[in-house]
């Protein structure tokens, strides 16, 4: 069975857009890549607009059966943040108005995935990304080739695109699940 993965790192000055699908034995090939660009002096809801029409017309034309998207935790530059975070919120809208599946993945898992090392530099999952996929370059910018190693890492993700036992977790990940387990806590008291 083949599943089709559309991998997203958002952004709002750069979108990327990748799919990939991926088989059996954790064989995964190129379906299409892109980096969605929008224009920093354009109002700000004209720009997610735009990406939101561009990824809707994606998600329309490939019919992926699993949204995958980097969740970012941690940033210095809250307007790099808040547009991420915008972006986000756009592709969880599609994701429900088209019924199709979201799963998160940090990062450091990410990297952890496509290169066997979560600290590894851009440049490093650009070249694995190629590799994997077998492309003779990298896809550029790194926005798009970021997008292709966050569908890659699903795709190679146990079944649902989860982890099955907390053993099996990065530390990014555990952070993650002790953060949203003290944010539950904290709203029943």
């Amino acid at each position: 069975m083949t599943t089709r993965v559309l991998g997203v790192d958002p952004g709002l000055t750069r979108c990327g857009v990748g799919v990939i699908l991926a088989g059996a034995s954790r064989r995964v090939s190129l379906v299409s890549v892109d980096t969605i660009r929008t224009d920093a002096s354009s109002e700000l809801v004209d720009r997610i607009g735009h990406i939101g029409e561009e990824i809707e017309k994606l998600i329309l034309n490939v019919k992926p059966s699993a949204i995958a998207i980097e969740r970012v935790f941690s940033q210095q530059n809250l307007r790099s943040v808040m547009g991420v975070a915008q972006i986000s919120g756009v592709v969880f809208m599609l994701a429900h108005k088209h019924a199709i599946p979201v799963f998160l993945h940090t990062p450091s898992e990410v990297k952890a995935a496509v290169t066997g090392s979560g600290r590894a530099n851009k440049q490093q999952v650009g070249q694995m990304v190629a590799k994997i996929l077998g492309l003779e370059e990298v896809p550029k910018p790194a926005d798009a080739a970021d997008s292709l190693a966050i569908a890659i890492c699903h795709a190679w993700k146990s079944v649902g695109g989860t982890v099955s036992s907390s053993s099996e977790m990065t530390s990014a990940q555990k952070a993650w699940q002790a953060a949203e387990q003290n944010a539950t806590a904290s709203k029943r008291r």
